[in-house]
């Protein structure tokens, strides 16, 4: 039984393995790199800066600086240090007054 079984192996093997050696992934020719989207700028909304964080005020943020995500920080808040760069990061105070408007 073992005679029958061993030469069986070896060519499993090998096919088991052959897709190693491929260069490029199948996902990869599938799915093509895209432009990014959703890029996040800053700059034109610094002058917001000492506003009052509100809902509206940060509908306004998202569509002026072209990101998709808005994070609010509140004061002595943690956050990650992940760069993304569809994300506007705005922290305030605890008056919510905007204190800093960031991408990322």
């Amino acid at each position: 039984m073992t005679r029958l079984i061993l030469p069986l192996i070896a060519p499993v093997a090998a096919l088991a393995l052959l897709p190693a050696c491929s260069t490029v992934s199948a996902q990869e020719e599938e799915y093509p790199a895209r432009e990014p989207q959703g890029q996040c700028d800053a700059a034109g909304v610094q002058d917001l800066i000492g506003q009052r964080a509100t809902q509206e005020l940060g509908a306004t943020l998202l569509t002026q600086t072209g990101a998709r995500v808005l994070r609010w920080v509140p004061p002595g808040t943690a956050v990650t240090m992940d760069y993304r760069p569809d994300r506007l990061t705005v922290s305030y105070d605890a008056t919510m007054m905007i204190e800093r408007i960031s991408c990322g």
